[in-house]
């Protein structure tokens, strides 16, 4: 039984606002093969022929799923909000998939799962899955990002206690912390070790001379216990996504002191994974599923849809979250918390003409880099070798070209974060040595 027949309160989406999708669901075996080929010419278009495909593109010759009935987890976060959408809209059923929603506890608990098989895929961290690859985030298992989810759209929040002794944003949280080093310790919380939310905290803390590992002490909360935890005191800030950012705010606990885009605008963040041994023996079904997201994507990134997505994953089933403090953030429309309002033009973004969903190997290399950085990693390693493997790129493309979803023409980035020091994954060895403040 799916998540929306469980909830009988929630709001439905309606598919038929959605684009016809390309090619359509009950094309003919022979119409299927023909634009399959065509997308097939793209493989290699990179050099690269990702590990997960191998040689059984199509299973026996047949489009058809090999597992149609999947379970795919998500943490309830705004940004889960396409895998649900997927399913809210019948784009699951379009491809031929029976699909189980299923809501974690943690980040921990979507890893064991998906390593075990009880979960098919998820809405999962980017850097979760790279840890994993690597066995430095729990059992080594070989994992697949498959696709972005969503850039920007999580924050740094710090409490009110903060606030009121005058630590307000990096500078004047560095202020403090050296002024009361042997006096008090103060903490912050991430949601995984080697997970998006972790690197973006030690980023931005780093960037103001604050060392994460000595100079204050991080933990590891699951997402929905933030707010809970910070209110009895047991965290100074953390980094997560929304609307826990918002919630602390709502619930007049804390404020924003940036948010992600504000570190690095347009960076990955959730991304659509799986184990690499799913990939290899459900082709088909994998393509299915990513088809099915990647409609879903483009449905919430027009912003007229966004107000209804917010009714549907803020019921208890999904996010378990006020409409209201999933639904401004989502368009744009932020109150830090501290007398700031505006409207940002880089809010989370879903699809962004499929510039959120390619899985540039450099954001890879990117997360290893700061593996490296915090000691995470022992010593450097061949970055892009490991990028290759892990990031679907070629699969990518093709199911990207046969919905006729624009592709870039590398999957490189050169970038640039907050602090002006830039980032080329042709010099990642240089820039994960680079940094002032590391372990």
């Amino acid at each position: 039984m799916s998540n929306k027949q469980r909830d009988e309160q929630q709001t439905s989406a309606n598919p038929e606002s959605l684009e016809p999708a390309r090619p359509e669901a009950d094309q003919s075996r022979r119409g299927f093969i023909k634009t399959s080929l065509l997308g097939l010419g793209a493989l290699g278009i990179y050099g690269i022929m990702p590990a997960g495909l191998s040689n059984r593109v199509w299973a026996a010759g047949s489009d058809a799923p090999e597992k149609p009935d999947l379970t795919i987890g998500f943490i309830p976060l705004t940004d889960c909000a396409s895998v649900v959408m997927a399913g809210e809209l019948g784009l699951y059923k379009k491809y031929g998939l029976n699909v189980t929603v299923s809501k974690e506890a943690s980040w921990a608990a979507v890893r064991d799962k998906l390593i075990s098989g009880d979960l098919d895929a998820a809405h999962v961290l980017y850097g979760l899955l790279y840890g994993v690859s690597l066995g430095i985030a729990g059992h080594k298992q070989d994992m697949a990002v498959l696709m972005g989810l969503n850039h920007n759209g999580q924050a740094i929040t710090l409490s009110n206690s903060l606030k009121e002794k005058g630590a307000i944003d990096g500078a004047s949280l560095k202020k403090l912390i050296d002024s009361d080093k042997g006096k008090k310790e103060y903490t912050f919380a991430q949601t995984f070790p080697t997970g998006t939310h972790a690197m973006w905290l030690y980023y931005w803390l780093g960037a103001h001379g604050i060392n994460p590992f000595t100079d204050v002490k991080n933990i590891v909360v699951p997402p929905p216990q933030m707010v809970a935890n910070m209110r009895v005191g047991n965290m100074d800030g953390y980094c997560v996504g929304e609307p826990w950012n918002a919630r602390a705010i709502f619930d007049k606990i804390g404020f924003t002191a940036t948010t992600t885009q504000g570190i690095w605008k347009d960076h990955p963040e959730k991304v659509l994974g799986t184990t690499l041994e799913f990939v290899k023996e459900n082709p088909n079904t994998t393509r299915a599923m990513m088809s099915a997201v990647l409609e879903a994507s483009k449905y919430l990134d027009v912003m007229n849809n966004r107000s209804k997505v917010a009714g549907i994953i803020s019921s208890k089933s999904y996010v378990n979250a006020p409409e209201a403090v999933i639904g401004d953030r989502m368009v744009g429309k932020y109150d830090d918390g501290n007398g700031k309002t505006w409207s940002d033009p880089d809010y989370m973004k879903f699809y962004n003409d499929g510039e959120v969903n390619f899985p540039y190997l450099s954001h890879g290399v990117w997360f290893l880099t700061q593996f490296r950085r915090w000691g995470l990693l022992k010593e450097d390693i061949d970055y892009l070798a490991v990028a290759q493997k892990i990031n679907q790129v070629d699969l990518y493309t093709s199911v990207a070209q046969s919905l006729d979803i624009p592709v870039p023409s590398s999957p490189f980035k050169v970038e640039k974060l907050f602090d002006g020091v830039e980032f080329d994954a042709g010099k990642a060895i240089e820039y994960a040595g680079s940094f002032m403040v590391k372990v």
